[in-house]
């Protein structure tokens, strides 16, 4: 596929911010900017990739852990537990660290990258060949129990919230990085947890069910009045992760005119659950064709979860975008339906979501 002839790409899940923080330095803005050999995305791979967006995650990170953004995430394995729980004090200062870079991001880009806080802003920045990025917030630690910082969030351009990362915290719990597991791993929302999602709804700001165990996906569904959406997410009955959706899940993102994006991640993709490099993009496939049929051609997206996943060497960065399309349309799926999985789907979701 010729760059003239590039499907856009917007992207579900990414954790660039975490990467930019973590390696670089004293001005991670020009990592990103000038490009860089490490993880997944910088602006020039994302130029050659088609990489036209996506929602660019927060994520506070363990204290005092050096995060492998190639590998498994902490705690990961065949039956993990969750990680340890973080204190509000050092999830702000993760939280504000990585808000600032996404903001010196937009600065310093001089016009190639912009924060968008609507869907029409979306649309304006793909006509420009801006990279339109939403911000979002992946583990709500760093909010209060009061939602004062969820107000200060929201009016800086938070637009996206997962309440939980795979811990728990005062809003509910994750599920484990478990295999085989079902995602029904623990207790639901807390109090506080269902005034969040509240509160998101009044604000417009989309919640993202990822990292939810199946009691809290449950409670928000009972609470939420606008679609359910997955960023980041596949299908359990594949590859049976915690971490993945079940039927009855899948069902319930459907009824609601609700959406899920395609997490790169290979040991949420593969029958045997194993974070390995060596695999194919057939698995990706099938996980399209499910979701698909599950959720019908507009609910389904990409949410590849670059620098923050061990992702198919038949990918390896952003680059290899094109690879998966050209595999989409060779799998028999129509321009226009490729099309919808690649951006479309998440933009029509937003407006229905953010506005």
């Amino acid at each position: 596929m010729t760059e003239r002839e590039l499907i856009p790409v917007f992207d579900g899940h990414n954790d660039v911010l975490l990467k930019l923080m973590t390696l670089g330095g004293a001005e991670p803005e020009r990592m990103f900017l000038d490009g860089t050999p490490k993880g997944h995305i910088d602006l020039p791979r994302a130029r050659q990739g088609g990489f036209a967006g996506g929602f660019f995650a927060i994520f506070p990170p363990p204290v005092g852990r050096s995060m492998d953004i190639s590998g498994p995430p902490p705690g990961a394995g065949r039956n993990a537990g969750l990680p340890a729980e973080l204190s509000q004090a050092d999830a702000t200062q993760s939280t504000l660290a990585m808000a600032s870079i996404l903001f010196r991001l937009e600065r310093a880009s001089e016009g190639a990258l912009t924060i968008c806080r609507s869907a029409a802003d979306i649309r304006l920045a793909m006509e420009r060949n801006s990279i339109a990025a939403v911000f979002h917030i992946e583990g709500a630690e760093a909010i209060d129990p009061d939602l004062q910082m969820l107000d200060v969030l929201h009016a800086a351009g938070l637009r996206s919230i997962g309440p939980v990362w795979s811990r728990r915290n005062i809003f509910g719990e994750g599920v484990p990085f478990r295999f085989p597991s079902s995602p029904d791993t623990g207790d639901g929302l807390t109090d506080a947890g269902k005034a969040l999602v509240k509160a998101c709804n009044r604000r417009r700001i989309l919640v993202d069910l990822s990292h939810l165990n199946e009691k809290g996906f449950r409670d928000v569904a009972a609470i939420t009045d606008v679609p359910l959406v997955a960023t980041h997410s596949n299908v359990h009955a594949i590859c049976a992760s915690a971490r993945n959706l079940t039927d009855w899940q899948l069902g319930a993102i459907r009824e609601s005119r609700g959406m899920v994006g395609l997490n790169f991640a290979t040991g949420f993709l593969r029958e045997d659950g194993r974070m390995v490099s060596n695999t194919g993009l057939v698995i990706m496939l099938r996980h399209i064709d499910a979701l698909l049929e599950a959720l019908g051609e507009d609910g389904v997206g990409l949410g590849s979860d670059f620098d923050g996943a061990l992702v198919s060497a038949s990918i390896r960065d952003v680059t290899g975008l094109p690879r998966l399309i050209d595999a989409m349309l060779e799998h028999g799926y129509g321009r226009e339906l490729v099309e919808k999985i690649a951006w479309r789907n998440w933009v029509g979701m937003l407006e229905r979501t953010i506005g």
